[in-house]
């Protein structure tokens, strides 16, 4: 997973300096979420985080790296809230902790600025990757993790690539879901999970 201060100039070493790096990414987000992440520019990162254009690029050096940074942020926080704190009676199944990410990434979709945009920066054309993986194969290695936890067995790449697979067969599908409606259509967020969990169910033999 790529760290967010590895994607920064300079990394905050102050609360205050953390503060405004928080305030200039969540005016990213707000920017993203109204106008998309194609449009932004650091000059509205700027004027809507009411700081000037040197603070911005105090931190980024172009409107790539924000949104970089952006999107490990999210990245982070998502992995951090809705897969490492996934409850034990859930983890210990594959299909339920699926079930379980699928949930918090339209919880995502519905209440994070930018997020039905940005996601986690993978629509972003920024190949090669930095580690080799997508953003939703770290959410898939971080399941994968959780569920062999949980059953005190070895981690296993065939799960994490079947959880990923189903991962992207659901984002495609929740993607279709917010992209008129902020609130989502709730026939293609069924169907994102419905389609996850066949893949997985299917792969895994259940």
């Amino acid at each position: 997973m790529v760290d967010t201060a590895t994607l920064l100039r300079n990394a905050p070493v102050q609360a205050r300096s953390t503060a405004r790096l928080t305030s200039l990414l969540d005016a990213a987000a707000a920017v993203v979420d109204e106008s998309g992440y194609e449009r932004l520019t650091t000059a509205m990162v700027a004027e809507r985080a009411g700081s000037s254009i040197g603070t911005v690029y105090r931190y980024f050096p172009d409107r790539i790296a924000v949104l970089q940074a952006l999107s490990a942020r999210a990245l982070e926080d998502f992995v951090g809230r809705s897969v490492a704190g996934l409850p034990e009676e859930v983890a210990a199944d594959p299909v339920s902790a699926l079930d379980s990410v699928v949930d918090a990434l339209v919880t995502a979709f519905r209440t994070e600025p930018g997020f039905r945009s940005l996601r986690f920066g993978d629509v972003l054309d920024l190949r090669p990757h930095p580690d080799g993986r997508t953003a939703y194969g770290v959410v898939a290695e971080a399941v994968t993790r959780a569920v062999a936890d949980r059953r005190g067995e070895p981690a296993g790449d065939a799960l994490a690539f079947d959880v990923e697979v189903a991962l992207h067969l659901a984002d495609a599908l929740l993607a279709r879901a917010f992209a008129v409606d902020p609130a989502g259509d709730e026939r293609f967020v069924e169907a994102a999970r419905a389609v996850g969990r066949r893949h997985l169910e299917g792969a895994r033999g259940a």
